[in-house]
């Protein structure tokens, strides 16, 4: 029977306790949302939603084909040199997804016949890049320096390190200098996925590489999200301009697929003036981390300290953290929860979101309903 082996599978995620499933949440939901990425509250803030509907009215509902053909708008171009210039680049180039952008990145700049060294910690959009790379990759310990010039030793031509900056299961930060340093004494670039510092971290959220004091530097090629800190949708890579121009000339998830909805580029672009305008809320997403943090762990439950906004909770089992994912659920918390084979270690946990706008009664709720609810 054709396909007949997708029932096995389904029966072996059963019995592992693995089985997704999808969950529609209304429009006005009732419950206190620290699942979700939107890092800064900004998904409905007036001014992005209107951006929003008014990119749609001036621009249509759908950007009509691919950015080489109609699929480029003012509006684009407006989002990405606004985007470029507040992380510290000297270009930028929009995609449909952030993923999308990762997969542009790592493909158009890992030939054939060079390396890339890639973090075990690394988020399944870098991974399925490497994979379809042209070139060979080495993975190597999570956020280890020496690991990773022990790596680019064994190779002698181009090569490539990449990783994200701040990892999306425990929300830690790799060590994007030492990185850097390292990539400098082989020749190697760096590719770095900026999803989850964007909007948290750096001079008003201008990310985890500007912190570094890496952004604009012509060896180092960033990747950001527009769905979480920028509460809409799409991705974009950040570099010089010519790596930009090598991927409008070769990037396969930019050529060949439809531009990004002119809608999600109209929010993205207000939620970037709002932050501009208001960077204390990157601030307030990393105090509102550090609180969650100090908290949990003060009810003797085992968080991971954070660097950024993910606030991450060990749980016993995968059954007992989608169970103990579930009775937060019931009790008004929404949580993440995340298990094999999405997480690296194996362990199971519940992933929690620090947003900025969320008040010490909801940090105090929510911590409550988590300790009373653990397994």
């Amino acid at each position: 029977m054709a396909f007949g082996w997708i029932d096995e599978q389904a029966d072996a995620r059963r019995r592992a306790g693995l089985v997704r499933t999808l969950r529609p949440r209304p429009a006005d939901s009732p419950l206190l949302d620290l699942a979700s990425n939107d890092y800064l509250g900004l998904a409905r803030h007036p001014e992005v939603t209107e951006g929003a509907a008014a990119a749609a009215r001036t621009w249509g509902g759908g950007a009509t084909g691919s950015r080489l053909v109609t699929g480029t708008t003012a509006l684009h171009r407006e989002l990405e040199d606004e985007l470029a210039r507040f992380c510290g680049f000297e270009a930028a180039l929009v995609l449909s997804s952030g993923y999308a952008a990762n997969l542009a990145a790592v493909t158009a700049l890992a030939p054939h016949g060079s390396l890339i060294v890639s973090d075990t910690g690394n988020h399944a959009s870098l991974i399925d890049g490497c994979r379809l790379a042209r070139a060979g990759t080495q993975v190597v310990a999570h956020a280890d320096p020496d690991a990773v010039r022990k790596a680019l030793g064994t190779h002698g031509g181009q090569a490539v390190l990449v990783s994200d900056t701040v990892f999306s299961v425990d929300g830690d930060a790799a060590p994007l200098a030492r990185h850097a340093e390292v990539c400098r004494e082989h020749g190697a670039g760096l590719v770095l996925d900026d999803a989850h510092g964007l909007g948290v971290l750096g001079d008003g959220g201008r990310g985890a590489p500007h912190a570094a004091g890496l952004a604009g530097a012509d060896d180092v090629v960033v990747t950001v999200t527009l769905s979480k800190s920028l509460g809409s949708q799409g991705g974009a890579v950040l570099g010089p301009a010519r790596v930009i121009d090598h991927l409008v000339n070769t990037a396969r998830t930019f050529i060949f697929d439809t531009g990004l909805a002119p809608a999600a580029a109209g929010a993205a672009l207000a939620a970037l003036r709002l932050l501009r305008r208001e960077p204390e809320r990157a601030a307030r997403a990393r105090a509102v981390a550090a609180e969650l943090h100090a908290r949990l762990s003060g009810a003797g439950l085992r968080a991971v300290r954070p660097d950024a906004a993910v606030v991450s909770v060990c749980a016993p089992s995968p059954e007992q953290a989608v169970r103990w994912a579930a009775d937060c659920r019931t009790a008004g918390l929404a949580v993440g929860c995340f298990r094999p084979p999405s997480v690296p270690d194996g362990i199971s946990r519940l992933r929690l979101t620090a947003r900025a706008d969320l008040s010490g009664a909801q940090i105090e709720r929510a911590v409550r309903v988590i300790g009373e609810t653990r397994p």
